[in-house]
């Protein structure tokens, strides 16, 4: 039987502007509760906050970790992040090539 894939996971979160989103970004890598962080700057949100139709522009978070660190990246961004209910959305990874896979979680290991 083949040696199984190691599983990973995609969390989409947002932040206020550019600096927070790095500030973010390089404490979850630092911290290894992500991988990679991939920010896509200039993303423009609407939404309902408070009983109002809102309007944000956004940098979006594409963090990459496995299962394993998902509750305390889960607390470590509630912790870190300006808003008051910072987004926090899991995506699962139905596959992916093995070289990225096993790079990704010896960049969780801590050493």
């Amino acid at each position: 039987m083949p040696e199984s894939t190691p599983s990973a996971r995609v969390v989409l979160t947002t932040a206020a502007n550019a600096e927070e989103a790095a500030r973010l970004a390089r404490t979850l890598v630092e911290e290894r509760l992500a991988a990679c962080a991939t920010m896509i700057p200039a993303v423009q949100s609407i939404y309902h906050w408070q009983g109002q139709v809102e309007s944000a522009s956004e940098t979006l978070l594409l963090l990459k970790t496995g299962p394993d660190q998902l509750a305390a990246l889960e607390a470590r961004l509630i912790e870190l992040h300006s808003y008051e209910t910072p987004e926090f959305l899991v995506l699962n990874v139905e596959s992916g090539s093995r070289p990225y896979l096993d790079w990704l979680h010896t960049a969780l290991r801590r050493p």
